[in-house]
């Protein structure tokens, strides 16, 4: 009689046949590096267009150890920025830029935050008195015709593989995974908030409501200018394409849309200007 005994692989770690893979050591010869070097030194324009961005890497430096020396900072840098303006997998990038799957997954988001804290100051302003509101809605007066308007506001649902254990979470009514990115925009579409990470199955009533922007709206503490400063005396708002919101009491949001002077009588002034 044959006995056949199955060894399970459960748990046990393969052993690596190498350390670090032949091309992975030549990354200086055969990755897109050389090429960037070049192309910095000599065609800035494509370089940026390349990477969509100018590099600065002083916060991306890290230490050298006696095993191996330290991924350099714009190598880290122009990785994560391809990784951005491609959308491309680790898989697939690690191949153009001589970083292994496993090193770009530490990389890229450790890479990003450094972006965010470093940019996010000049970049993305939220304003903070009735002068820096009233700029945005003369823009939006300007370029659209809206006034009394502070931004625009909008969720976007960012497809992700779900945690594991998490359930329906994060499965929204588009029937996929995602996270909510909610964000306010000027006139120009250019990024005054945002919060990321909410769950997916939320709405965006729901979303704004658990954001800081909600909480400073609550407590009055968005400095937005009061009516007696405002053109024709209406109230001054954000705009969202979806008007019906979960909250209770009064907000510039739900209060502009829902009330007579804020939605009947702004439509009448827009036909009698024929602008409606």
């Amino acid at each position: 009689m044959i006995h056949i005994h199955l060894i399970s692989n459960t748990g046990v770690r393969k052993r690596r046949s190498k350390w670090v893979k032949s091309y992975l050591l030549k990354k200086r010869q055969l990755s897109h590096i050389p090429l960037l070097q070049e192309l910095r030194e000599n065609d800035p324009n494509d370089f940026k267009n390349y990477l969509r961005m100018d590099i600065k890497t002083e916060a991306l430096t890290k230490q050298n150890t006696p095993m191996r020396e330290a991924i350099g900072p714009e190598e880290r840098l122009m990785a994560t920025l391809r990784f951005l303006a491609t959308g491309r997998s680790y898989e697939d990038l690690k191949y153009s830029v001589g970083i292994s799957a496993q090193a770009l997954g530490c990389i890229i988001p450790e890479t990003c935050a450094v972006i965010f804290n470093t940019l996010k100051t000049d970049y993305m302003k939220l304003p903070k008195s009735k002068e820096e509101w009233t700029k945005v809605a003369s823009q939006f007066e300007n370029r659209w015709q809206f006034i009394n308007c502070g931004g625009a506001l909008d969720g976007k649902h960012i497809r992700i593989v779900p945690p594991p254990k998490s359930g329906a979470l994060y499965y929204n009514y588009k029937n996929f995974y995602s996270v909510i990115l909610m964000a306010l925009v000027n006139s120009n579409y250019e990024f005054m908030y945002v919060d990321v990470g909410k769950q997916g199955r939320m709405s965006d009533g729901g979303v704004l409501e658990w954001t800081s922007l909600n909480q400073k709206l609550v407590e009055n503490k968005l400095n937005f200018p009061n009516n007696l400063e405002t053109k024709e005396q209406f109230n001054f708002v954000l705009i969202a394409y979806a008007t019906n919101t979960t909250f209770d009491h009064e907000n510039p949001i739900s209060h502009y849309f829902n009330s007579k002077r804020g939605r009947v009588e702004w439509q009448d002034e827009m036909l009698k200007a024929g602008k409606a």
